[in-house]
Order: structure tokens, then sequence, then C-alpha cells
């Protein structure tokens, strides 16, 4: 059995909601770098960390808390006992349900951070823009409650949602990060700030044409402004670097779209996608 470091980090606090330490769930946190290491800081000294290699306990109460990357998936599942698998909180960017649908987990909890950590030990920045200053991080499932009381005292927004709104809000970050990504990647150097400013026609056609392509596949219709809103997001970020980064859970998705279409005789949803994924060698 792995030994399990049951301790706090000392962080800074971020500017906001007051500290509610005795509120706090204790957790299994899952990944020890930056955001694992921020949720930590906020459990009071009662979490268990647990790191690359090491076994989920099976005894210790509370969520799961899945701050890996994407790729380290099936490890973390093949980590966890199965009857744990219910309490896993998938902290994951980008999208995640063929992969939650072919491991049985349709219905797993799901946080969209919209925080950052810029380095090991800092403070979360929460990710609240212009448009939307109450923040934009929100939960879904059975442990959200207890993610966003935790966030909460960390000085972080976080709201709880239903399913179809946070599915809503998940496609719609996933656009923001493959279209101003993608962009980026066209203008070596350019951060998000920049892709926003000196590039917002190219990447404002991108958004609109995933948007229109992910509306059609998954018959929802988002909420007014989505440019606008993702605009905003990358302003609050704008030192952030830009790369296609983890194509599997990001623009592969689109791809998958563009390729589904194709084999069927129909036209490419995401013809400009396509064509700038080609212009960077990327397929």
């Amino acid at each position: 059995m792995a030994c399990y470091a049951i301790s706090t980090v000392s962080f800074g606090r971020a500017s906001g909601l007051a500290p509610t330490m005795a509120s706090v769930v204790p957790a299994i946190i899952v990944g020890g770098g930056r955001v694992g290491q921020a949720l930590q800081s906020m459990g009071g000294g009662k979490d268990v960390m647990v790191r690359r290699g090491e076994a989920v306990p099976l005894d210790f109460p509370g969520p799961i808390l899945v701050c890996t990357r994407n790729d380290d998936l099936d490890a973390v599942l093949d980590a966890t006992p199965r009857p744990r698998w219910s309490d896993l909180v998938f902290f994951q960017n980008g999208m995640l349900e063929p992969w939650l649908e072919s491991k049985g987990l349709v219905d797993a909890d799901q946080v969209l951070a919209y925080f950052a950590v810029s380095k090991l030990g800092e403070p979360p920045t929460d990710g609240k823009t212009d448009m939307n200053p109450e923040g934009l991080t929100a939960a879904f499932g059975k442990w959200a409650s207890a993610v966003a009381t935790r966030l909460h005292s960390g000085g972080l927004s976080c709201k709880v949602l239903d399913k179809e709104s946070f599915q809503k809000q998940m496609l719609e970050k996933l656009i923001w990060i493959s279209a101003f990504m993608l962009v980026g990647a066209r203008h070596p150097g350019a951060t998000m700030g920049a892709v926003e400013k000196e590039y917002r026609s190219e990447v404002g056609r991108l958004i609109q044409e995933l948007a229109a392509a992910t509306t059609a596949e998954n018959k929802l219709v988002f909420e007014p402004a989505m440019e606008d809103r993702l605009c905003a997001y990358s302003r609050a970020v704008a030192h952030f670097p830009t790369a296609v980064k983890e194509f599997k859970w990001r623009n592969g998705w689109f791809y998958s779209l563009t390729q589904k279409a194709i084999a069927e005789g129909r036209p490419d949803p995401c013809p400009l996608h396509t064509t700038w994924l080609k212009e960077l060698k990327i397929i």
C-alpha cells in the first residue's frame, strides 16, 4: 500500500470570499501539480494527495479530485477502486465526453476551471472578465457543491450547474481553447492577448465556424455574444502563450466532425479549421 501525504500547502489567498475551512469536505486529490496543490491548500490539512504510481484509497470518503493531464486519465481509473468511480471529479480541459462514455462514466462530475496557477506554489488567479465579473468557473455532479465550497474558501468563484447548462459552458470553453490556440499557432509567439487584439477577425471567423458545427452536432443553442465572452476571457489571460496541444481532447474533436461528414459524403462543417490544421501540418 502506498503512503499518502496528508498535509496542506501554504498559499497566499486570492482576493474575494473569506475562507471557510471548517465547511470544506476533505478530498482525495489525484495529481500534485499546480492545480492539485492549489486545491490542497484550500482543504485545511485534511486531504489525501495521491501522486503518480500510487493507488487511490478505498476507505477515504469524499470526492476524488482528478487534476492530471488528460492522457493520464486511463492510469487514474486503473488506480481507483471501481466502487469509488462515482466519486471522481474531473478538472481537465477539453472534450471528455467520448472518453467518459467509453468508461461508463456518462454522468461523472466535472469542473470547468476558469482559474490559473502560474507557478507551483503560487495562489490561483480567478478568471473573472469584464463581461462576467461574477466568474466563469462551474461544477456539475453530486460533489459540485463541495467543490464550490472549496473554491470559495480559496477566494475563487464557482457556480453549480445542471448537466445541460454545464455542457453548454464546457463546449463554449472547448471552442475558446481550440480557436485561440490554433490562430495563435499561425502567428508564432502570439499570446492569447495578441490573438484577441491583433487577429480578432481570424479568431472570430473560427469561433463562428466551430460554434455552428457544435450546434449542429449537439442540437443546442448557445447564449448570444459568445465571441465577445471568449475574447473577454482571453483579455483576462492575455499573457498565456498559444500552441495546439492535447489535439485528441481539443481540436481533434472538431476534426472528428470533419472526418464523419466527409465519410458520409457531406461538406466539411469546419473547413477553415481543417485548412489551418493542414497549413500547420497538424493533420
